[in-house]
C-alpha cells in the first residue's frame, strides 16, 4: 500500500510541474526576448509567481496525501521582504522539500546552489535557469591544482546570482556538505564530526562577501530524522517517520563584513567560524529529544 502510495505521490509530483511548467516555459522565451534588464525583473517576478505557486500546490499534497510528521522550531521574525542566507546540513533529497514546506510564506523566493549536471532534467532544469539560480562546477583537487581557473566559473556564477539578489528579496539556501550525509562519505572524509560531513566555507564566504549589507541575516538550519538512513522514497510512500527542522538566526560578525571572500586569512577566520558552528550543529543532532 505505501509503495502505491509513493507512485501517486510521483504523480502528483510530476503532474504539478507539467501543468505550471507551461507558463513557466512562455515566461522563459518572454525573458529570453527581452532587451533590458529592467524589464527582464519584470518577467523574473512573474517567474517566481509561477515558482511559488508550483511549492505551494506541492506544499497542499504533501500536506493531505504523505500527512508528514515534521515538528518546526522557527524564529517568529522571518518575513518575505528580507535577505537571508540559510545554511543547512544534508541528508536526503527530503530535505529540500521539507524547507519548502516549512520556509514558504515566511521567507522569500528561495534559491538553490544547483550542480551543473541538473540543469540537463526536463522542464526543471529549464526553471532552475530561467529563475537564475547558480549552477556550480564540481572538479577533484587534482584537476583543480592542474588548472585553478576552473574555480573562477563557480565564483562567477555566485557573483552572478549575488548582483542579482540586490535587486528583489531572495533567500539563497546553501548545504554546505555539498552533497548529502552517508556513512561510507563520512568515513571518507575521514569527518570529525559524528552526524555530519567536513563544511565547505567558500561559498557563504562568497555570498556574505558580495551581498554586503544587503543580507538581513543568516538562518541556521538544522534537519534531525528520526529514522537513522532517511529516504525520498520513503518520504512519497509516508513512511518516513519524524522529521524536526530546527532554525536559528544569527548575528553576522562584524569582521564578516570587513574581509573580502578572496583573502586567505579572511577564509581561515570563515572556516574556523563555520567549523565551531559545524560542532555546535553536530552536538545539537546527538542530543535531540523527541518526547
Amino acid at each position: 500500500m505505501s509503495s502505491l502510495k509513493g507512485a501517486v505521490s510521483i504523480l502528483l509530483l510530476v503532474t504539478n510541474t507539467l501543468f505550471w511548467g507551461v507558463p513557466l516555459t512562455v515566461l522563459t522565451l518572454v525573458k529570453l526576448l527581452t532587451p533590458t534588464r529592467r524589464w527582464r525583473l519584470w518577467v523574473l517576478g512573474g517567474l517566481h509567481r509561477v515558482a511559488l505557486a508550483w511549492i505551494r500546490t506541492n506544499n497542499v499534497w504533501i500536506r493531505y496525501w504523505i500527512h508528514p510528521q515534521i515538528h518546526a522550531s522557527i524564529p517568529s521574525t522571518l518575513t518575505t521582504r528580507q535577505w537571508w542566507l540559510v545554511i543547512a546540513n544534508h541528508r536526503s533529497w527530503t530535505d529540500i522539500l521539507v524547507m519548502l514546506y516549512v520556509f514558504t510564506g515566511r521567507l522569500p523566493m528561495p534559491k538553490f546552489f544547483l550542480k551543473r549536471e541538473l540543469i540537463l532534467v526536463p522542464i526543471v532544469g529549464l526553471a532552475w535557469w530561467a529563475l537564475e539560480f547558480p549552477f556550480m562546477r564540481r572538479y577533484s583537487r587534482e584537476r583543480l591544482a592542474r588548472n585553478p581557473k576552473l574555480a573562477e566559473r563557480d565564483r562567477q556564477a555566485t557573483q552572478r546570482m549575488c548582483d542579482h539578489a540586490r535587486e528583489m528579496p531572495m533567500c539563497i539556501y546553501n548545504f554546505v556538505e555539498g552533497t548529502r550525509f552517508t556513512p561510507a562519505k563520512q568515513q571518507q572524509q575521514q569527518s570529525p564530526y559524528h552526524h555530519l560531513l567536513r563544511p565547505k566555507a567558500g561559498g557563504i564566504a562568497q555570498v556574505i562577501g558580495l551581498l554586503g549589507p544587503r543580507l538581513d541575516g543568516i538562518l541556521d538550519v538544522t534537519l534531525h530524522y528520526r529514522r537513522p538512513a532517511p529516504r525520498f522514497w520513503d518520504f512519497l510512500c509516508g513512511r518516513e517517520g519524524e522529521i524536526a527542522i530546527v532554525a536559528r538566526s544569527l548575528e553576522q560578525p562584524a569582521w564578516m563584513q570587513d574581509g573580502r571572500h578572496d583573502d586567505a586569512a579572511y577564509k581561515e577566520r570563515f572556516y574556523l567560524w563555520l567549523n565551531s558552528l559545524w560542532q555546535e550543529k553536530d552536538h545539537a543532532l546527538s542530543s535531540y529529544s523527541w518526547d
